[in-house]
């Protein structure tokens, strides 16, 4: 009887209790499920450098630039320019520099020795004024035509930027555009390779004399001015004068009376 009583109980709190235990595992919310993180947004890439637009607006640049399309140098540069991550560096010539260049000339160039004439003004890695503080203690460099006598030489000089090829000494008149990858800047002559001139390089022609400027002529001294003054009369000559011109017209007078007695 006792068992059978500890039986209904058993089995009526049993019965009481999977309700509850149903209703929490129902109403337990689902764990969640971890979401990935973000990966990082890519570098933006550089804007692209147009140098054919850049070249045509920004100085009297448009003799090298018609060299540069002539020779197809500027497909080279422009490549190097945006699909390189060394960047470049240009020396441009002012259109002045060419029409100055009369020895050697250019008019004699075969069109392959015009082609690195034009690459020797480049080079292959980008290059900020400050730069080349460090590239004149590594000089030679080598330049877009090759090393050898292909290759410059820099030097600075309280901030001033100075190149020498050998046949070419000329120095950073000015920055045209100097933004990584695209370094331009403006010199004063055109680059002249030895590889292409020769290492024959005539001296530099004396600079002309100053002229003489003739010594200011003094000024008149003392004596001069005593030696140039007129001389002063004597009052007693001036009476000697005087006195002459009387017994004169006195002799006169009595010559008339004379006359007019006779």
């Amino acid at each position: 009887m006792e068992f059978s009583m500890l039986l209904v109980l058993s089995s009526a709190l049993l019965f009481a209790c999977a309700p509850l235990a149903y209703a929490q595992k129902v109403a337990s919310p689902p764990a969640p499920t971890p979401t990935p993180s973000p990966s990082p947004a890519p570098a933006p890439s550089p804007p692209y450098v147009n140098l054919t637009l850049l070249l045509s607006v920004a100085g009297p640049f448009q003799n090298f630039l018609n060299y540069l399309e002539s020779t197809k140098v500027i497909d080279t540069f422009q490549n190097q320019a945006n699909n390189t991550d060394e960047g470049i560096t240009i020396f441009v010539p002012k259109d002045d520099a060419f029409k100055n260049l009369k020895n050697p000339s250019l008019s004699n160039l075969t069109q392959g020795q015009l082609k690195q004439l034009i690459l020797f003004h480049a080079l292959p890695h980008f290059y900020s004024l400050s730069d080349f503080k460090n590239l004149s203690q590594v000089s030679p460099i080598s330049t877009f035509a090759g090393a050898g006598g292909y290759a410059l030489n820099f030097t600075d000089s309280s901030g001033t930027v100075h190149l020498d090829s050998g046949w070419s000494k000329t120095k950073v008149s000015s920055s045209v555009h100097a933004t990584d990858p695209v370094a331009i800047y403006q010199v004063d002559k055109v680059l002249l390779p030895e590889a292409i001139f020769g290492t024959d390089i005539p001296p530099t022609p004396a600079p002309a004399p100053a002229p003489e400027t003739s010594p200011t002529a003094d000024s008149p001294t003392s004596d001069d001015t005593t030696g140039s003054a007129p001389a002063t009369s004597h009052p007693n000559s001036s009476f000697r004068i005087n006195g002459v011109g009387i017994w004169s017209q006195l002799v006169l007078v009595i010559a008339g009376v004379v006359v007019l007695f006779l």
